[in-house]
């Protein structure tokens, strides 16, 4: 932990709000203060798409949205069901769980955190010399 007092969570740097396809490769990426909410930006991470996706209609399916617990909220699942999702958030315990019993249906998490973990690799990604978001993004 970072900053001046740990309660206050007064963290220094930037956070990456990632959203990608099933292979890990980002599609959106909004960037933050470290300290800001996830639920705050979820919105802003799924609309700022860069390549767009067709528009869905009754008679093809609709697609899948894998989140984070940390984006559980009744107005963000509204507004991710009106753009066309099926949102799949689930906390870590259940997804434990659903491996006990051999359930095929689990949030898959771990390709975004996949995806991180290649950005961190590269040192100019991990450490943030840029002071413009544009510049770093």
């Amino acid at each position: 932990m970072t900053g001046h007092n740990p309660t206050d969570r007064s963290k220094l740097g930037s956070k990456r709000h990632i959203r990608t396809d099933k292979d890990g490769i980002p599609l959106s990426t909004f960037i933050t203060s470290a300290n800001t909410h996830d639920v705050t930006v979820a919105i802003n991470t799924i609309d700022n798409i860069i390549i767009k996706r067709p528009l869905p209609s009754k008679y093809k399916h609709k697609q899948n949205l894998c989140l984070d617990k940390a984006y559980h909220s009744k107005e963000v699942e509204q507004e991710i069901i009106d753009r066309g999702y099926i949102p799949h958030i689930r906390h870590r315990r259940e997804e434990e769980e659903n491996k006990l019993l051999k359930k095929n249906h689990l949030a898959r998490r771990w390709v975004v955190e996949r995806t991180n973990s290649w950005h961190n690799r590269y040192r100019k990604l991990f450490t943030r010399y840029e002071k413009k978001d544009e510049n770093y993004l």
